[in-house]
């Protein structure tokens, strides 16, 4: 039997205040456990929750982006169940009336094509503490730090065929909540995460399967090794006359597998009730109009403007649009250069990513600036500099040996491009090698790069390898 994949992601994006959803305690990261978490997070006695306006702004926005409709009147609920880690018994969300309804993200295949994901809803609510195991001794502690942190809940509607459609999904909403600076994106301190609905059903059957969730994923990577492996574990399930079981589990990276964790809840498990110490958040269209002045340029706008406009290929306006940081960079550095976009896309591709990736870092902290990286292209473009030295020079730079100016006088890299002096190194590469001249001559052309590369070795590779090959193949073939 055929089978078909059924994905649906509820991601929970960190919005970046740097107060509480409900509480004006900080939500800076790494602070030390239960200094952060003030009266209101705790749900003591007396006091009140007061809704952070900025919350509402950022949720606004997202709704913008994604072409969602913007609800008027939302409500916030409680969502009550016990764990050490939420002092209330409850958690303050939204639930019948969220702020943030409909929408769509469009993510690109791996054939090129392009895929259009619906979204159910995004949704404000608060986050609950973190429940500490390492360093216990068989006990648990409880860092209450986090709660009432604000989050958006993004619901994707069940339209993901694939673990690598789910990854794609999932890595086009993370850039675009940072293009749009509602969250910073950092996976690794828990601020941006992700929990994943997957079922598999018989190819053409239009009912869903039983579904399983996974909690708490927070890489690409592990999202899409989580959900290849379930998908994997339904099916061999289903073959052999079982069922799937309703149910939470988590993803066990050491061993590459998911674990039962409980049985799934259903929303009456919750039991939602309007929370009564809030009032309706109400939005009118000023404030909509408002939000809507502050968008920037998204990512799919930019990348068609790259294409466009500097006529970058669809592949490098990709890459060059994968984060907002990477985009200003790039333009910072066409801006230097004079507007040599396609060269710089290069460079930047092929030189800066590469150093990037080796050092672990994020193009913020590049020691090649965008200015220093616009300058090297146009020592390329006016000639002063081969395209070898170029990658000399980037080096050079990396290491922190000063700008391109500086580096190109020091290591005396300045290119050749006197036509008498290269006419003399290719009339003696001509005169020392009689025997391939006579072979090239006879026929045996690939002998061209032999005399292109003499040339250059005599001059320390510093010649213009354009009018080498240009004035070799005068010669080579003139007489």
């Amino acid at each position: 039997m055929k089978w078909e994949t059924v994905i649906g992601l509820e991601i929970h994006a960190q919005l970046a205040t740097r107060t509480k959803i409900f509480s004006g305690a900080p939500t800076a990261y790494g602070a030390e456990p239960n200094t952060q978490a003030c009266p209101v997070d705790l749900g003591m006695p007396g006091v009140l929750p007061v809704l952070n306006r900025e919350v509402v702004r950022m949720a606004i926005k997202f709704g913008l982006a994604v072409g969602a409709r913007i609800a008027p009147r939302s409500v916030f609920a409680r969502k009550n169940y016990f764990y050490p880690d939420l002092p209330k018994g409850y958690q303050i969300s939204q639930y019948d009336l969220p702020i943030v309804e409909g929408g769509h993200l469009d993510i690109e295949l791996e054939d090129g094509a392009s895929k259009r994901i619906g979204i159910t809803r995004a949704h404000l609510e608060e986050d609950a503490g973190k429940s500490l195991h390492e360093d216990f001794h068989g006990m648990t502690g409880v860092d209450l730090n986090r709660a009432g942190t604000p989050l958006m809940e993004i619901v994707s509607e069940p339209d993901l065929r694939s673990p690598a459609e789910a990854a794609a999904y999932m890595k086009k909403l993370h850039a675009l909540v940072r293009y749009l600076e509602i969250c910073d994106g950092n996976m690794q301190e828990g601020s941006f995460r992700c929990d994943a609905n997957v079922s598999v059903r018989p190819t053409g059957q239009e009912a869903f399967g039983t579904r399983a969730e996974l909690k708490n994923l927070n890489s690409f990577r592990f999202v899409e090794r989580a959900l290849e492996y379930e998908v994997e574990r339904q099916i061999d399930l289903l073959e052999s006359g079982g069922e799937v079981v309703q149910e939470t589990r988590l993803y066990d990276v050491d061993q590459g597998v998911t674990r039962s964790m409980r049985t799934k809840e259903e929303a009456n498990d919750y039991r939602y009730f309007p929370e009564p110490d809030l009032l309706p958040v109400e939005v009118d269209t000023a404030l909509v109009e408002e939000v809507r002045e502050t968008l920037p340029e998204l990512p799919d706008e930019k990348r068609r403007r790259f294409e466009q406009e500097d006529g970058l290929p669809a592949y490098d306006a990709g890459v060059l649009t994968a984060t907002r940081e990477m985009a200003d960079y790039f333009e910072h550095a066409v801006s230097e250069s004079g507007g040599f976009a396609k060269r710089t896309a290069n460079l930047l591709m092929s030189e800066l990513l590469a150093y990037l990736n080796k050092d672990g870092l994020e193009i913020g902290a590049s020691p090649v600036t965008p200015e220093m990286l616009g300058t090297l292209v146009v020592r390329v473009e006016d000639e002063t500099l081969s395209s070898r030295g170029a990658k000399d020079v980037f080096e050079a730079m990396w290491a922190g040996e000063g700008g391109p100016d500086e580096i190109i006088e020091k290591k005396g890299l300045k290119q050749v491009t006197d036509t008498s002096a290269i006419e003399a190194l290719v009339d003696e590469a001509i005169a020392n090698n009689p025997k391939q001249l006579e072979q090239y001559r006879a026929g045996k052309e690939k002998l061209f790069g032999f005399f292109v590369g003499q040339v250059m070795k005599a001059s320390g590779g510093k010649a213009n390898p354009q009018q080498v090959n240009e004035l070799l193949k005068q010669k080579l073939d003139g007489s």
